[in-house]
C-alpha cells in the first residue's frame, strides 16, 4: 500500500480508534474552557478581597490571554516540529502548574504572572488538538469533528463553573484553581496511555521510527499499512512560519487571523465580564457563576448545531450568519435586566451565536492549512487573535471606569462580530479568484463548494 496515510483516512469510516482520539481532543479542549474561565469565576472574590477597580480587574482577567497569545505561536510551532503528542503533554505541565500556583497567589501581581503561564499552556494545547483532530478525522466528518472539538470548551466552562458555583458558596476564589489543577494533571495520565502521535503528522515529518509508527497505528484503527513512506513535501524543510507567507498561504493567513481577532474580541467581552456585570446588578457571585454557565450552555447547543448544518450545508455562509446574529444579541444583552432568569436566558442566546462564530472560524483554520504547517497556520492565527482579544477585557474595563452605559459597552464590543463577518465573506472571494491556481489543500474546491 503506497498511499498516503491522509489519504487512507480521508476515505475510510471513522473507527473506534479515530473516534475515542477526537472525544480525547473534545476532553482537553474542554479543560481549555475552564482553565481559561477559572480566573472569570473566581474574579468577584478577587476584586472584594483585594480591593481593586474594574480597571485593575480587567487586567488581571487579560493576562491569561496575552499567555494564550505566546503560547499558540510558540508552541502551535513545536507542534509541527516535535509532534501533536509531546506538545499536548508539554502543554498540561505547564497548565498544571499554572492552576496551581494561582490557587496560592498573595497579590495582583504574583497572579498575573501566574496566570500568563497558565495561558502558554492552554494556547498551545487549542492549536495541537485542533490539528490532531483534523488528522484523525475522514473527509466526511472532519468539520463536524473539528467543531465538536471546540464544542468542549464551553462544555468544559458548563461543567467547570457549575462546580465551581458549588465551591463558591462554601469555599473563596481559591478552591476554583485547586480543583482545576487537580484535574488539569490526571489528565496527564490519560493522554499518556490512550492518546497515539497523529500518522498525518509522522508522515509530513518522518522521523527516523516514522513507518513502524505509522503502521502500528494504522493497524490499531483497522486501516491498510504502509509499504513505504509517501515522498516528502517540497516545503517540508522550510520554516512553518516562512511557509505560511508565501504567495500561496498568505492572503488566507493574513484574513483568518483578521476575522479570528475580531470575533474573539466580541467572545471574550461576554466571557470575562458576565461574573462581573451579575454580581454588580446585586446578585452573589455563585448565582453570577450560573449565569456564566448558561451563557455556555448556548455555547455548547450553538456550535454543535452548526457543526451538524455544516457538513450538509455551506460553512461560510453558516458562519457569517451567525457572525452577525452574534452582533445583534450581544447589543440585546447590553440592555441589561433585573431578573436573574432574563439574564441566563439572553446569556445564553448570546453564547449561542458568539461560540458558534468562533468555532466555525476553527473548522476554517483545519482545512486552510496543508499538515506541516496545520499547528503553526492555526498557532498563529490563535495567537495573534488572542493577543489582541487580550485587549477586549482592559478596553471593556475602561470604557466601564469611564462612565460608558453597558449598553454603549456592548454595542462597541459587538461590533467584532461584524468585521469578522465581513472578512470571512472577503476569504471566500479571494479563494474563489485563486482556486484554479492553489496546488495545495487551503480551502480550495471544498471552500469554494461552501
Amino acid at each position: 500500500m503506497n498511499q498516503h496515510p491522509s489519504e487512507i483516512l480521508d476515505n475510510s469510516k471513522m473507527s473506534r480508534q479515530q473516534i475515542m482520539a477526537v472525544i480525547l481532543c473534545i476532553a482537553l479542549n474542554a479543560l481549555d474552557g475552564f482553565d481559561v474561565l477559572a480566573i472569570s469565576f473566581a474574579s468577584p472574590g478577587i476584586a472584594a478581597e483585594w480591593a481593586i477597580n474594574r480597571t485593575e480587574l480587567g487586567v488581571v482577567l487579560a493576562m491569561e490571554l496575552l499567555g494564550m497569545a505566546f503560547g499558540s505561536i510558540f508552541l502551535g510551532g513545536f507542534a509541527d516540529r516535535i509532534g501533536r503528542k509531546p506538545t499536548i503533554q508539554t502543554c498540561l505541565v505547564v497548565m498544571t502548574a499554572g492552576m496551581c500556583f494561582s490557587a496560592f497567589a498573595n497579590s495582583v501581581v504574583t497572579l498575573l504572572v501566574v496566570r500568563f503561564i497558565t495561558g502558554l499552556g492552554i494556547g498551545g494545547m487549542l492549536a495541537s488538538t485542533n490539528a490532531m483532530v483534523a488528522e484523525y478525522s475522514n473527509k466526511k466528518f472532519r468539520h463536524l469533528c473539528v467543531i465538536l472539538m471546540a464544542t468542549g470548551y464551553p462544555v468544559g466552562a458548563i461543567i467547570g463553573g457549575s462546580i465551581s458555583s458549588v465551591l463558591l458558596e462554601t469555599y473563596s476564589w481559591r478552591s476554583v484553581f485547586i480543583f482545576g489543577g487537580l484535574v488539569t494533571g490526571a489528565f496527564l495520565i490519560i493522554v499518556q496511555l490512550f492518546l497515539a502521535e497523529s500518522v498525518v503528522y509522522l508522515a509530513s515529518k518522518q522521523p527516523a521510527d516514522a513507518l513502524a509508527r505509522i503502521n502500528r497505528s494504522l493497524q490499531a484503527m483497522q486501516k491498510p499499512v504502509l509499504d513505504a513512506l509517501p515522498p516528502l513535501s517540497p516545503n517540508a524543510g522550510k520554516s512553518s512560519f516562512v511557509e505560511l507567507f508565501t504567495p500561496q498561504l498568505r492572503a488566507t493567513t493574513l484574513l483568518l487571523l483578521v476575522a479570528y481577532f475580531a470575533q474573539i474580541m466580541t467572545f471574550y467581552f461576554i466571557l470575562k465580564w458576565i461574573p462581573k456585570i451579575v454580581v454588580d446588578m446585586g446578585f452573589h457571585p455563585s448565582q453570577a457563576g450560573q449565569v456564566l454557565v448558561w451563557a455556555n450552555v448556548g455555547g455548547a447547543i450553538g456550535a454543535t448545531l452548526l457543526g451538524l448544518f455544516a457538513s450538509k450545508l455551506p460553512l461560510r455562509h453558516l458562519l457569517i450568519g451567525v457572525l452577525l446574529l452574534g452582533f445583534v444579541m450581544v447589543s440585546v444583552f447590553g440592555i441589561g435586566y433585573e431578573s436573574l432568569g432574563q439574564l441566563a436566558l439572553i446569556s445564553a442566546a448570546t453564547g449561542f451565536f458568539t461560540n458558534s462564530g468562533v468555532v466555525g472560524l476553527y473548522a476554517l483554520m483545519a482545512q486552510a492549512f496543508p499538515p506541516q504547517v496545520r499547528a503553526s497556520g492555526t498557532g498563529i492565527v490563535i495567537g495573534v487573535g488572542r493577543g489582541g482579544a487580550a485587549l477586549s477585557p482592559v478596553v471593556a474595563g475602561v470604557l466601564f471606569t469611564q462612565g460608558v452605559s453597558l449598553q454603549g459597552v456592548a454595542f462597541v464590543m459587538g461590533a467584532g462580530a461584524v468585521v469578522a463577518a465581513i472578512t470571512v465573506f472577503l476569504l471566500g472571494r479571494v479563494q474563489k479568484g485563486k482556486s484554479a491556481l492553489d496546488a495545495s489543500p487551503i480551502l480550495t474546491k471544498q471552500t469554494c463548494d461552501n
